[in-house]
């Protein structure tokens, strides 16, 4: 999967940032006891990094984990309003605009990068 595209899946965004040292199995287990989701469901869990430069989506794929990670060059994800419950639902359209840059709560972009070279 290179972007979300199960359109029946739900989407949960962990409200607070995450250690990003976690892994699969750390995170399954967040989604298990801190959020109180079933990390088996047909669903896409997302977590940010503290400075919101990184994002990364769990989820359960017939038979295993997959674990899919974007990084921002510039610019950083503008996470949405935080819920009590510790996690907010998001359509898989919302999704797609967060990682395209929006701001879901506005609907702004960034800016697009454009780059010859890593080095």
């Amino acid at each position: 999967m290179m972007r979300p595209t199960q359109l029946h899946w739900s989407v949960y965004v962990c409200s607070q940032h995450i250690d990003f040292r976690k892994g699969i199995g750390s995170l399954a287990v967040l989604v298990e006891s801190q959020l109180t989701l079933n990390p088996f469901a047909e669903s896409l869990y997302v977590f940010r990094n503290r400075s919101a430069t990184s994002i990364k989506l769990l989820y359960w794929e017939r038979n295993g984990f997959c674990l899919w990670q974007k990084r921002l060059e510039k610019e950083r994800f503008v996470w949405p309003k935080p819920s009590s419950s510790g996690c907010v639902t998001l359509t898989l359209q919302q999704l797609n605009w967060l990682l395209d840059g929006y701001d879901i709560n506005r609907m702004k972009p960034h800016q697009a990068m454009k780059f010859q070279s890593v080095l």
